[in-house]
């Protein structure tokens, strides 16, 4: 059985599992208290960072590239377009747009406005960090507005990536989406593997409630 380490960027992973109709199990990984003691995750990925999976033999982490294993080892699937559909280039762009031009830049927004001293939350890095999301997400919102998913007509593990990356800046607070983007979240959100995922990923659905809870609570 495939088993799935932490969840934050795993919830990619969970989600695709769930699209693709696969068995397997989340393993959760508690970062906020120290992987150091965790000797079955620390064996898996010594890095100590989610996601990591165990399929068999293979060990595997960074999540679109555990994504990109997933659909070729247990494809063919729709969620990943053939090298031959003309969909192919812009599915493989939004693919991987997701975690180095957004993800990962949102992510150095986060802890800095989070996690850092008052004094250091408005650093050079961060709003350098911040600047190349937004510049990143031009690119989506252009595609969006002729497309209801990133690679055409139908979703794929492209939006999968992108929604993920687009959601972590909606519930932390630090980048705001448009109209055609918040749409968009809310046509992938909509999906039932999504739905289920959520349900698998209980610290995830959690922040997610908390999140909804505080922008309630700003507009009243």
């Amino acid at each position: 059985m495939i088993t799935v380490f932490g969840e934050g960027r795993g919830f990619r992973v969970v989600w695709l599992l769930e699209e693709m109709g696969l068995t397997y199990r989340l393993r959760p990984v508690d970062l906020l208290t120290g992987v150091q003691n965790d000797a079955e995750f620390m064996a898996i990925n010594p890095g100590g960072f989610i996601p990591a999976i165990r399929d068999g033999d293979v060990t595997m982490i960074e999540s679109i590239a555990i994504m990109e294993y997933l659909m070729a080892r247990y494809g063919p699937t729709p969620l990943a377009p053939d090298p031959s559909d003309p969909t192919f280039p812009a599915y493989q762009q939004f693919l991987h747009l997701g975690e180095a031009g957004l993800a990962a830049s949102i992510y150095f927004v986060v802890v800095s406005r989070n996690l850092a001293p008052e004094t250091e939350r408005q650093n050079w890095g961060a709003n350098k960090a911040l600047e190349v999301f937004k510049s990143r997400l031009e690119l989506v919102t252009r595609r969006l507005e002729h497309s209801p998913y990133l690679a055409g007509e139908a979703f794929t593990a492209a939006d999968i990536s992108v929604a993920y990356a687009l959601e972590l800046a909606q519930r932390s607070g630090a980048a705001a989406l448009g109209e055609i983007e918040q749409a968009y979240v809310a046509r992938t959100s909509a999906r039932d593997a999504y739905q289920r995922a959520m349900d698998v990923c209980v610290a995830t659905k959690a922040w997610a409630a908390e999140a909804a809870a505080r922008k309630r609570g700003s507009l009243q």
